[in-house]
């Protein structure tokens, strides 16, 4: 079909919080990770992940929580037109932990939440007839309200042609058949629920659950009887999850063995945490039908997917990109614990990285040393000259993408923080200024705990002064702490910037930058993004950019530093460097605000001037990268 979209799942949206604590009890969790959830959410992220044109149906509320929700599921790539915002209801939260392998407590905190409010006049038929298929799940169908909503968007699927899925997700006490203390009970038995769900499982073309989700679907703990009696009332294929045995698919009539249905081969890995394992499944299960695979291949892409949720904390964040997923069936399991498998994660941290930087023009003023030796310099004037850099900054990028700043925390805390949710790109640096071999910024702390505290947007940013011909003890040093420190960036989620300038240290050569990038891949150090020198010479760029995309050819990229270079010089190393595609932008500080630096600090220049004259020159900057890439396009043409 030529539809718009692929998928709208319609029901639940809210925040999960999971707890950071494994192993303890919920009343002793001390942190919470917190990620969107609820299992249409999950689903539309996690085959979003996967490549496909999705959206959700919902509500959340006017706050915090439901923007964090929207914001979310935008950087997933997935459509919000059908989330509306309540005004009245706030958004649903829910608490979760992992105990054990067996156990994994959570509380539904749902009493008159937005998702729930969810109503037939939030259901738009243009919308739902954009799309391949509708995908409902079952809670929406234990109140009245919502349940009338869904049953809109599955007829107007049918209407217009399109595919209807129920993932029978069966939660009790959200049924009102068990109490708030039992949000990890999976199964009670009720006549009126099973009731409830055969009236609508007429509705569907695919029908996805667990033995016992397949047992309140059709009112017996037998589960071929219960998989008989949903067929009594429904033509769709039936998919039964069986945990570590995988799943099995029955287009027809049912036989007298689970093990007689179609099957995709599993995946034996390490449980670790099986919330959320359900939408990853589903996820890849739809993928496969709504791409026309047989049932065997789908539930292979689901079977995968589940292994994947199983595998990691939390739930849409665990779940693979289709790049990771034809990774892991190309390579193959290395290890059980997947989330412990250095290289699978690599792959899925690479590849689910949120926005396009595919341009960065970078304002650096993360100066810390240049600033304190200029005359006139005081703590609270440089933290109030680089609120007036980042001014600079934001009316150059003008609401726009593919703007960035360096700013550090120590003078510009506040520039920093003023800084975060402007959409511009924001590296901070952790390096002591001028040292080497490399310390870090005492404020990070001796086991960089500070990263804690740190907005997840901001890009650790690391300089480096190191050369090929330093020698070991220097090298080794320098190497062992800045694996640490890109260790410690990425267990807190925080993508990191590697910069390296050889010329400070000794003469250089063609060579000199990328074997440097090479000693650090083998110390294990995978940067998101290198800041590297401008280059004087083609072949210098190229063995650089090589020496990147032999050992990690999803990075971010690379841009190309200033050091103070005057604009004629800077044009012209620009020009070369923008015949890379890998070369995504500059970093450039001095050359755009030292001059306004050193007179606003003598008192020689106005706030209005100063930023005026940065914004000039930054945006002269701009312009002169764009023509240099444009250029570069041209003559590649």
């Amino acid at each position: 079909m030529n539809k718009r979209l692929d998928v709208i799942t319609i029901g639940r949206a809210g925040v999960d919080l999971y707890g950071a604590q494994i192993g303890g009890r919920l009343e002793d969790m001390g942190s919470f990770d917190k990620y969107i959830g609820g299992s249409p959410t999950n689903m539309a992220c996690g085959t979003a992940r996967l490549g496909m044109r999705s959206a959700l149906i919902s509500r959340v509320g006017d706050e915090h929580m439901g923007r964090f929700i929207r914001e979310e599921l935008v950087r997933h790539g997935v459509e919000v037109a059908g989330v509306k915002t309540d005004p009245d209801r706030l958004s649903a939260l829910v608490i979760l932990g992992i105990r054990d392998q067996e156990q994994f407590p959570l509380i539904f905190y749902r009493e008159n939440c937005a998702d729930m409010a969810l109503c037939e006049e939030d259901v738009d038929e243009e919308f739902v007839a954009s799309a391949r298929a509708v995908v409902a799940t079952g809670t929406h169908l234990a109140h009245a309200t919502p349940r009338a909503a869904v049953l809109k968007a599955l007829e107007l699927a049918k209407k217009h042609g399109g595919q209807t899925a129920l993932d029978i997700d069966y939660r009790p006490n959200l049924w009102g058949v068990a109490g708030h203390g039992d949000g990890e009970s999976r199964f009670v038995e009720s006549a009126q629920v099973t009731e409830s769900l055969q009236e609508v499982l007429h509705h569907f073309d695919l029908i996805v659950g667990t033995e016992e989700e397949f047992h309140i679907a059709g009112g017996s703990t037998d589960t071929i009887a219960a998989l008989r009696a949903v067929r009594a009332v429904s033509s769709a294929t039936l998919v039964c999850k069986r945990g570590p045995m995988g799943a099995v698919a029955f287009e027809g009539a049912i036989p007298d063995s689970l093990d007689d249905g179609q099957t995709g081969p599993g995946f034996p890995i390490e449980v670790f945490n099986v919330l959320g394992a359900g939408d990853g499944f589903m996820s890849g299960l739809l993928k496969g039908w709504l791409d026309g695979e047989s049932w065997p291949v789908a539930l292979k892409y689901a079977n995968a997917c589940g292994a994947f949720a199983v595998s990691r904390h939390g739930c849409t964040p665990a779940y693979p990109s289709w790049e990771e997923l034809q990774f892991f069936f190309e390579r193959g399991i290395v290890r059980p614990d997947l989330r412990n498998d250095g290289e699978l994660e690599q792959v899925h941290w690479a590849t689910n990285r949120h926005g396009d930087w595919s341009t960065v023009r970078t304002f650096a003023f993360d100066h810390r040393m240049q600033l304190e030796e200029m005359e006139g310099y005081t703590l609270e004037k440089g933290g109030a000259f680089k609120e007036l850099c980042l001014q600079a900054a934001l009316r150059v990028q003008d609401g726009q993408g593919g703007y960035g700043i360096l700013c550090d925390n120590r003078i510009g805390r506040s520039a920093l923080h003023a800084a975060s949710g402007s959409g511009l790109w924001i590296g901070r640096p952790t390096e002591l200024p001028g040292s080497r071999p490399i310390r870090f910024e005492p404020e990070l702390g001796e086991d960089l705990g500070q990263f804690r505290e740190w907005a997840r947007e901001n890009v650790v940013k690391l300089l480096v002064f190191c050369h090929p011909d330093d020698d070991a003890a220097t090298r080794e040093l320098q190497e062992e702490r800045v694996k640490r420190l890109f260790t410690a960036a990425r267990r807190h989620g925080l993508e990191f910037l590697l910069e390296v300038i050889p010329s400070k240290v000794s003469p250089v050569d063609d060579d000199t930058t990328a074997l440097l990038i090479q000693q650090f891949y083998d110390a294990g150090v995978y940067p998101d993004w290198w800041k590297l020198e401008p280059f004087r010479s083609e072949a210098a760029w190229q063995k650089a950019v090589a020496a990147i995309e032999r050992n990690d050819p999803r990075t971010r990229g690379i841009v190309v530093l200033g050091l103070d270079a005057p604009e004629a010089e800077l044009a012209e190393s620009f020009t070369l460097a923008a015949k890379q595609p890998l070369v995504k932008g500059f970093a450039v500080g001095r050359t755009i605000f030292g001059d306004a630096a050193r007179a606003w600090m003598r008192g020689a220049m106005s706030d209005a001037d100063a930023v005026a004259e940065m914004a000039a020159r930054f945006e002269r900057l701009c312009g002169i990268w764009d023509a240099a890439r444009e250029g570069a396009r041209l003559n590649a043409a």
